[in-house]
């Protein structure tokens, strides 16, 4: 069946329910980035696959919001499926809840999935279309009922994530929660969100693929604390970890009876952005609901030193794996066929021989020539899956989940001869890279305020990427984590010492080619002086940057000194790991410049 089809089908059953709009976005009941494939309804019914976007369909229109990361890649993906294209954050283009604002009128009824659809979202649509008297009903799955084939729900076994990895214990991090919940006046803290849960609790999972989380509701009061979660996935060492620390494990569905029966003059503190309307229902009126961002994403977004070791080592391993990828590829591309698809296969061999390796961090980019200037490209069998040659760049960017933490890089990589264009804005991302990793600021600067550093060397040239320059990292937890990011869009978070976060500029030119060069690095304390504390970035990735790619005359004499003494520590690190042969082939591409 395609798209179109099932658009064809939703409208049926829309009419037949009396809703004139209904609403599909990229949600679980967790609000969480990746999806289980149970919860992909807003792929299913559009067939476009990036991992962000709304849908909206009413009698006439259907459309899709997403952001520039996927604007190549939608508008490839929607063709002939009767679906519009809107592209988030462009002028001309307003949001789905101003469109909907616009078009529908009084007494229509808008429709949506109570139990993806987060909280937040109902109260902008009450603030910007209720006055209008348009009715929102939220407990129609209506995806849901026309998908037949749908796969299982998520069913995989939580596990423990010790201590030596963590660097505190699960006791340790509901105290801390404690003294938040005392501060905001709250008597609970009830969360949504899986990264949160796993943090708080210790405890890993597999139900997402590559974000090691389980699926599941957690509840904390200033004396007992509850995890919600299918009894099936939790066996007895974790059973007998989460009773040591005080947690009382109850049925995934019982959360919301919980709720309810939670005591008059309670004052119950939740994100908003990741607890879903039916739950939200659930809270008796006799309790006070205090809204702000989750207490445990501020807290496990500053990395503790066990945690940042961890981290360091795991990125020892990544590299070493990069590097062996990378020298394999030097040596094959041209004598055996290599492609897209095999290439990011052979990367994940190269992981998985690493010590603690469990699985990727997202699913691996792979685009090769003008396929790097889709960001989120997926390289498939039987779609999109280019040979390498000796010519052009392959861009890959990948990542890791080990027990010591979650990793991310990217690295552009040059295959053979390329275009002066292709060295000069290889160039300009390597010189906006080095400009903000390489920064000096003063305590209180957001990612908001350094973004214009990485861009500067871009601007100067006319060119501009369209997504954000870095985000937070998780420790073995989703790879995209808040509540910091390094972007041009308002962000009122400051960067603190202990958080992690990528440093990842690009160009972008469709048809033609993507480059991005990326590290991550974690915030640390620089100089203090008469005007306050200074902050820097220490690198925590190590991989060697394609020197075939570098104009050095574009480079000044710092950002060079930046990149020797870079690559110096790239071989120091790594090369005790690799045989005879891979560390000569480092060496030559870690050479001075």
């Amino acid at each position: 069946m395609e798209a179109k089809e099932r658009i064809d089908n939703l409208r049926r059953l829309m009419k037949d329910k009396g809703i004139t709009a209904y609403i599909i976005p990229t949600s679980d009941p967790h609000q969480s980035e990746y999806l289980a494939d149970y919860y992909k309804t807003r792929v299913w019914i559009s067939g476009f696959t990036g991992s962000a976007g709304t849908v909206v369909v009413t009698e006439k229109d259907a459309i899709l919001w997403t952001d520039g990361r996927y604007f190549i890649q939608a508008e490839k993906e929607l063709k002939g499926s009767g679906i519009e294209l809107y592209k988030m954050g462009i002028p001309g283009f307003p949001t789905y809840i101003e469109w909907l604002k616009d078009n529908l009128k009084e007494g229509d009824i808008l429709g949506f999935d109570g139990k993806i659809y987060p909280q937040s979202d109902v109260e902008r649509l009450e603030k910007e279309i209720g006055t209008k008297g348009i009715k929102l009903v939220d407990e129609y799955d209506l995806v849901g009922e026309l998908w037949t084939d749908r796969p299982e729900a998520p069913k995989s076994k939580a596990f423990v994530h010790d201590v030596k990895y963590t660097g505190k214990t699960t006791t340790e991090k509901i105290e801390e929660v404690r003294k938040e919940m005392d501060k905001k006046g709250a008597t609970h803290f009830l969360i949504g969100s899986l990264d949160d849960i796993a943090w708080l609790y210790n405890i890993r999972g597999r139900d997402v693929a590559n974000n090691p989380v389980i699926v599941s509701y957690a509840l904390v009061s200033k004396d007992d604390a509850w995890l919600f979660v299918d009894e099936d996935k939790v066996d007895d060492e974790v059973r007998k970890h989460l009773k040591e620390n005080g947690v009382k494990i109850e049925d995934y569905d019982k959360v919301k009876d919980y709720v309810k029966n939670i005591e008059k003059g309670s004052k119950i503190f939740l994100d908003p952005t990741r607890i879903n309307r039916w739950l939200y229902k659930g809270i008796p009126e006799h309790c006070e609901v205090i809204k702000g961002t989750n207490i445990t994403t501020q807290l496990k977004a500053i990395k503790n030193e066990v945690e940042i070791k961890n981290q360091k080592n795991a990125y020892i391993k990544d590299g070493v794996a990069l590097v062996k990828f990378m020298h394999w590829l030097d040596k094959n591309v041209g004598k055996m066929l290599i492609t897209e698809v095999s290439a990011s296969e052979k990367l994940e061999e190269f992981r998985r021989e690493q010590e603690g390796f469990i699985e990727p961090s997202f699913d691996t980019i792979a685009a090769y020539k003008e396929n790097a200037a889709m960001m989120h490209y997926k390289a498939e069998e039987g779609k999109s899956n280019y040979e390498l040659k000796r010519e052009n760049m392959f861009l890959v960017d990948s990542g890791g989940q080990y027990y010591d933490g979650t990793t991310d890089i990217t690295r552009t990589i040059v295959l053979g001869d390329i275009t002066e264009e292709e060295k000069r804005d290889f160039t300009l991302t390597l010189k906006g890279h080095i400009n903000l990793i390489n920064s000096r600021f003063l305590y209180g600067a957001t990612g908001s305020h350094l973004d214009v550093l990485a861009r500067y060397p871009l601007w100067q040239e006319g060119l501009d990427y369209k997504c954000g320059t870095g985000h937070g990292v998780g420790f073995l937890l989703n790879v995209h984590e808040g509540p910091h990011s390094i972007s041009n869009k308002h962000n009122k978070v400051s960067l603190e010492k202990g958080m992690i976060v990528t440093i990842e500029p690009g160009v972008y030119k469709e048809g033609k080619h993507g480059i991005r060069i990326e590290n991550v690095a974690v915030v640390e304390k620089d100089i203090n002086t008469d005007s306050g504390q200074f902050m820097k970035f220490e690198v925590l990735s190590y991989c060697p940057i394609d020197l075939d790619g570098v104009d050095v005359e574009l480079l000044t004499e710092e950002e060079r000194k930046w990149l020797n003494e870079y690559h110096k520590e790239v071989y120091e690190k790594l090369s005790p790991y690799l045989n005879e042969e891979e560390k000569e082939w480092l060496k030559e591409q870690t050479r001075s410049i």
